[in-house]
């Protein structure tokens, strides 16, 4: 692996999460695969989960960590080209990912959607300006469109709880007070569309995801249609694609109830986090026996781990 930006960096999913199993057995097995290795974890968004597992991950391969929060501890970073710097950015991309290729081996970028410009959210602007100047691989802790870490997560999550070989998983909107980025949902439907499960997505009209991200899978307008017999509810909010960035309804309604669950195959409630309380779902649920959201979470270390295991052995 040379880097790892989606789920197309992914050449065998089945060997990755095989690695994965073998990494959650035994984190500690191969600390000194990273001895005089190096990682920046470089981000442009808060964050809680993707900070520690991220550190957490490096320092059990053996790896130096240092972190650095650009809105608060680094100079405003400008990314268009030919620009006249006369404004509030210092200093340019160019430099900026230049200079941090040459002090780490390996750079973990974190960004989210400026939910304003769709087709330069969807060009990948950030992620993509640090893998062309740093000259190093790069991991995507979250982009303006994509959580493939997240992801990769979701899917050894369910792995571990699923009880047939192919579950039913559903993708459910859920209400939110703010305008959230695809990235999450995106990501989501990317990974369980190259893995074994049915996958079936529920939302409002107006939230329908990108084409490309979709692709066959079945969209369904009735939430309590598709959670009939489903195996995995798993819960995110998102903003309109193709009103771009714009909450379209807040309906309370497609908040996750104990009601709802108890019309799936006694179905295991998942969500990233940070979730809203009595918005996203209700308490019932997520303080209930179906939770393994703190398993995902704590999931979050191994495909961090993983996927750094791989870069490290692969390509430095």
């Amino acid at each position: 692996m040379k880097q790892f930006l989606s789920i197309n960096d992914v050449t065998d999913l089945r060997a990755l999460l095989e690695k994965a199993k073998q990494i959650k057995l035994n984190p500690n097995a191969n600390r000194s695969l990273g001895k005089n290795k190096s990682i920046g974890l470089i981000f442009l968004n808060p964050s809680l989960r993707t900070r520690l597992s991220a550190q957490r991950a490096a320092l059990n391969l053996g790896m130096d960590v240092v972190l650095l929060d650009v809105n608060s501890g680094g100079w405003k970073l400008e990314f268009g080209d030919s620009v006249i710097m006369n404004g509030d950015s210092a200093e340019h991309v160019k430099e900026a990912a230049g200079v941090l290729g040459r002090y780490f081996d390996v750079l973990a970028i974190r960004s989210f959607a400026s939910l304003k410009d769709r087709t330069k959210d969807y060009s990948e602007e950030v992620l993509s300006a640090f893998a062309t100047y740093s000259g190093k691989p790069i991991i995507n802790m979250e982009s303006a469109t994509g959580h493939p870490l997240q992801a990769f997560a979701d899917l050894i999550t369910i792995n571990e709880h699923k009880v047939q070989e192919r579950p039913k998983v559903v993708l459910s909107w859920a209400p939110h007070p703010k305008a959230l980025p695809q990235a999450v949902a995106n990501s989501f439907v990317r990974w369980m569309r190259a893995s074994e499960v049915e996958l079936v997505v529920t939302h409002p009209a107006g939230y329908e995801l990108a084409d490309e991200v979709i692709g066959s899978v079945p969209v369904v307008y009735e939430q309590q249609e598709a959670f009939a017999d489903a195996d995995f509810i798993y819960a995110k909010n998102w903003s309109s694609y193709t009103n771009y960035g714009k909450i379209l309804t807040t309906d309370p309604s497609w908040m996750i109830t104990q009601e709802k669950m108890n019309l799936t195959n006694q179905a295991k409630f998942m969500h990233c986090l940070p979730v809203r309380r009595n918005v996203i779902v209700e308490d019932g649920v997520l303080d209930g026996e179906s939770s393994i959201v703190l398993h995902q979470a704590e999931n979050r270390i191994i495909s961090m781990q993983t996927v750094l295991h791989q870069i490290l052995k692969e390509s430095l």
